[in-house]
């Protein structure tokens, strides 16, 4: 995978209607961290006395961060809606020239800050409540 700009990775959430996915506005930062467990099963006679793993046995885990500024009416009262509401629906993160892994995610953080001579900002944080699909481009 080339070089690529970070504005490019896109956060989306369902949009009220469920009828498709909406982009969240004014992110200026945004991440995912895929993650995996681990089993040991290791044991005295474990060759060379290296730690063993078993294979496919360890829970996964994805978490998703953003911060950025309010610009879109509609993303803004979805991501608040959500948030109140603790539900748990589809979201997608785009990749460019990588993929899209799409799936249920719950908001866990949602946190707004702003300077008396600044613009209001916000952080989010996810963390994934279901099996998650990967879809490459």
């Amino acid at each position: 995978m080339a070089a690529q700009k970070g504005k490019d990775l896109l956060l989306k959430t369902r949009n009220a209607e469920d009828t498709g996915f909406l982009t969240i506005a004014g992110l200026r930062a945004r991440s995912l961290a895929l993650n995996t467990q681990t089993v040991d099963i290791s044991h005295s006679e474990s060759a060379g006395r290296w730690r063993e793993l078993l294979q496919g046995a360890g829970m996964r885990r994805a978490s998703l961060s953003g911060s950025g500024l309010f610009k879109d009416a509609e993303s803004d009262a979805r991501l608040r809606s959500l948030f109140f509401e603790d539900k748990i629906i589809p979201w997608q993160i785009a990749i460019p020239d990588f993929g899209v892994i799409e799936g249920p995610f719950q908001i866990t953080s949602l946190e707004f800050s702003g300077q008396h001579d600044g613009e209001l900002t916000f952080e989010l944080a996810l963390e994934s409540a279901g099996a998650l699909t990967f879809t490459a481009v």
